[in-house]
């Protein structure tokens, strides 16, 4: 196969600061226009600051190595890294259409360039930026999308952490009658720890039972709804509800994922089980509840607010606030305070939270699909003993101009820890905030 020229974007560096090592054999063009919005990001505290950092660290190494303006091996089996200046750039290259002075534009002319100078060699234009990608292809250039963070295909490939199975009416009644119930690995294929199954009768599609799978030598787990015995009266009002509290308390799942639209009542939920498990009656399992959630896909980083790093992370939590008054029927809106002052309640700015161990804590992260997959890394390896974190997020409100439906973090985290022992999923398909917040979670 002949070797490629891959011109990559700014926006492909700083959403992945390895990607150079991730198209084989072929080279890769670097327009120096590129390494001047990379510099710009580099003092950023977050995800996009840390790949800017790489990046240029990564450069550096490979200055050492050689000429950048001739050509430098990446390493053995890769192609070569090539720096072009604008100097090179020829002046015909971009339609007088664009502006020259752009950025885009730039690097735009850079492949439009090296497509002229070798055209005996596909010249592919790398880019996470839509309209670039879109100029691309007036300007008869190709062009091609950046998901070296996809796990899936389509966003109807996302593991939902749920599978309705088919039974004859005699497994069913086993089942009521507490007989053990194992599902054979042939007939009922790629489950999954902690998937949840829905038994229904092949005589009588309204026979069902809920049930939790484990691993095939292991017997069905009885699903039943949790009412009881609660101090807040938050109990589940649809089978996916049901699921999410049967994970959220479970001692032996340290991981609890949960997608779905406005109004679905993940994050009421999690904040639910949490306040059971740290403020409720009894013996407490957990010493706090940590909350947070990304700001950056905003705009602004919480610098730009007044006051302390909990003063300056509120607002971003008023959700959160308001899933907790609600629950403890404070309605003073001090309830927040309330418990930070007693220590059972902390918030946490995830551009600082590198470095830290959080252990005997209920760690709650809300608007999870902002979050990249090395964000998400960062934070679940600061996961102490004794630890259960939370992710929640809706899948199709996504902020962060890096990532979409099928490479987020939270999508990330949910595929990859679908196969573990200390993990389980749900996915929320039905609202319950009201009637008109579910009408306009689907059709808006």
């Amino acid at each position: 196969m002949a070797k490629k020229w891959y011109v990559i974007d700014t926006s492909v560096y700083l959403s992945d600061s390895d990607c150079i090592n991730k198209f084989g054999n072929n080279d890769i063009i670097v327009p120096l226009k590129v390494l001047e919005e990379i510099d710009k990001h580099k003092k950023r505290q977050d995800a996009v600051g840390f790949h800017a950092r790489q990046i240029i660290k990564t450069f550096d190494a490979l200055r050492l190595k050689g000429n950048l303006k001739k050509g430098v091996r990446i390493g053995k089996g890769k192609g070569i890294v090539k720096f072009v200046g604008l100097d090179e750039i020829e002046s015909k290259a971009l339609p007088r259409d664009l502006d020259p002075r752009n950025a885009d534009h730039i690097i735009l002319a850079t492949a439009l360039t090296i497509r002229d100078q070798n055209p005996k060699r596909k010249v592919i234009l790398v880019s996470r930026d839509i309209n670039l990608r879109v100029i691309a292809q007036a300007v008869e250039l190709s062009a091609e999308q950046y998901e070296t963070a996809k796990v899936v295909d389509a966003k109807d490939k996302i593991y939902t952490g749920f599978k309705q199975i088919v039974m004859d009416d005699e497994i069913i009644e086993r089942f009521y009658n507490d007989k053990p119930i194992f599902l054979d690995k042939e007939e009922c294929p790629r489950l999954h720890p902690h998937q949840f199954v829905m038994l229904v009768s092949s005589s009588n599609p309204k026979k069902t039972c809920l049930t939790r799978f484990t691993n095939y030598a292991t017997k069905l787990r009885k699903i039943t709804d949790i009412k009881s015995d609660l101090r807040w009266n938050i109990a589940p009002r649809n089978k996916e509800q049901t699921f999410a509290y049967d994970l959220l308390f479970d001692d032996s799942i340290s991981f609890v994922s949960l997608i779905g639209r406005a109004g679905s009542g993940k994050t009421l939920l999690a904040i639910a089980a949490g306040l059971e498990q740290t403020l409720g009656d009894g013996k407490n399992k957990y010493n706090k509840i940590v909350v947070s959630r990304p700001v950056q896909p905003l705009g602004k980083d919480i610098g730009f607010l007044p006051g302390t790093m909990e003063e300056k992370m509120l607002p971003w939590l008023k959700p959160i606030a308001d899933n907790i008054e609600h629950i403890t029927s404070v309605e003073d809106g001090n309830v927040m305070a309330y418990y930070m002052d007693k220590g059972k309640l902390e918030i946490e700015a995830l551009t600082y939270i590198r470095g830290r161990s959080i252990a005997n804590a209920y760690i709650i992260i809300d608007e999870a699909q902002n979050l990249t997959s090395h964000e998400v890394k960062t934070i679940l390896t600061r996961v102490g003993e004794n630890t259960k974190i939370v992710l929640t997020g809706d899948i199709e409100q996504i902020d962060n101009i890096y990532t979409n439906e099928t490479s987020n973090g939270l999508t990330y985290a949910v595929e990859k820890f679908k196969v573990e022992n200390i993990a389980g999923h749900v996915t929320f398909t039905k609202g319950e905030r009201s009637k008109l917040a579910t009408i306009a979670s689907k059709i808006l």
